[in-house]
């Protein structure tokens, strides 16, 4: 028995350790940020009566921008060139965009295989990235200038420049893909004597299908923005050469207008197409 004056000894319960307070953290991070726009203001500030011309009536120069884009959205013709030469060119630049997808994927595929982390050995994984990598970081339209400079202004030089882009893309996300798959299930198919090509046909690709799809849906978005951007920068023709010869050459604010209208009829599908499609994908990963 425990005698009367033995008194039980209660620990006091020692307190929670406070959690670290992040305001000091949050307000330094709101400092720099309103620093950097404060800069970036002065900057803008400071350099815009530089960039403006001498003697602009800014009022002036907003009614004329103002009657410039009801002219082009609310008048649209076709003055010097034909409506039916405006959609021929709209099949070209459709033609460029997926003739450089088609092909930049084929490659981008096969690359992707070296470039998997559950395919192919560290060294090769190390050299293709980085390759792809390099050639991520120079923006679409230099390379075509770049191939322009060798095989001259025209078509073939934005066939090549946009494959070339298109393929450094397309790698990392098709590897990216091919990453997603279960190693030890590519492992338990090679033990069972599954050689590389029929594991790839047989049960990476049909694996990964949905989300190649998607990826090159999206690349080929990408593909005809540049192919209007490049038509006047390389010569290459299409619907941005017209766009460039009516914007800078006639200065024909109509044609403008049609050429915007004729390249959004066909965006505005896509991009309604390309969202079922990845909305088609998620649901499949989902399930």
């Amino acid at each position: 028995m425990i005698s009367n004056s033995e008194k039980p000894v209660i620990l006091a319960a020692t307190p929670p350790p406070r959690p670290v307070s992040l305001h000091r953290w949050h307000d330094k991070r709101r400092r720099w940020i309103y620093g950097t726009l404060l800069g970036l203001t002065a900057i803008t500030a400071y350099a815009l009566p530089a960039i403006m011309p001498q003697g602009l009536n800014l009022a002036r120069a907003s009614s004329d921008l103002v009657r410039n884009i009801q002219i082009m959205f609310l008048q649209p013709a076709a003055n010097n060139a034909s409506a039916a030469s405006l959609l021929f060119a709209l099949v070209q630049s459709i033609a460029l965009a997926f003739l450089t997808t088609l092909i930049g994927a084929i490659f981008a595929f096969l690359l992707a295989l070296m470039a998997a982390r559950n395919l192919a050995p560290r060294w090769l994984i190390r050299t293709v990235q980085s390759a792809m990598a390099l050639i991520r970081a120079i923006p679409t339209i230099l390379w075509v200038l770049i191939y322009s400079t060798v095989l001259g202004l025209g078509a073939n030089a934005a066939v090549i420049g946009l494959t070339f882009h298109s393929v450094a893309y397309l790698v990392k996300v098709y590897a990216d893909s091919i990453d997603e798959l279960p190693a030890d299930t590519l492992g338990a198919l090679r033990a069972m004597g599954v050689r590389f090509w029929p594991l790839v046909t047989q049960a990476i690709l049909p694996t990964i299908r949905p989300s190649l799809l998607s990826w090159t849906f999206i690349r080929f978005e990408i593909n005809f923005a540049n192919a209007v951007a490049v038509g006047a920068a390389a010569g290459a023709g299409g619907i941005g050469y017209q766009l460039f010869m009516a914007s800078g050459f006639y200065f024909d604010f109509h044609e403008v207008g049609l050429i915007v209208y004729l390249i959004l009829a066909f965006t505005i599908p896509l991009e309604i197409v390309s969202y079922r499609l990845r909305a088609a994908y998620l649901n499949r990963t989902a399930h």
